[in-house]
């Protein structure tokens, strides 16, 4: 009998996949907490839509090429973060410079 108890928990996990949305339109109205709760253990945004999202947050829309040397144990981390956060790297830490900058300039 437990091994029947496994095939079925192990069919859930087959027939579940989490599906990905490119239009944030596609994001519903929420009745609850757990109507939404149940939506996001089920939907994530496609990456290029959160990467237009930050993206859109620039101060201008021309840009200029940095290099940037890294610790190669501190990039990996970095990395890992962002895909944590649905981020590609290099936007995060963008993000992370921006955030710092206005910090610093409040405390002027």
């Amino acid at each position: 009998m437990s091994g029947s108890g496994q095939t079925g928990s192990n069919q859930v996990k087959l027939n579940f996949a989490v599906r990905t949305f490119a239009n944030w339109e596609e994001v519903p109205i929420f009745d609850s907490e757990d109507a939404e709760a149940t939506f996001w253990g089920e939907h994530r945004p496609d990456l290029r839509l959160m990467e237009s999202a930050t993206a859109g947050n620039a101060e201008s829309s021309e840009s200029v090429t940095v290099t940037l040397r890294f610790d190669p144990r501190m990039l990996a981390r970095i990395k890992r973060l962002a895909r944590t956060r649905y981020l590609n790297y290099q936007s995060m830490v963008k993000q992370w410079l921006s955030e710092r900058m206005e910090e610093e300039l409040r405390e002027r």
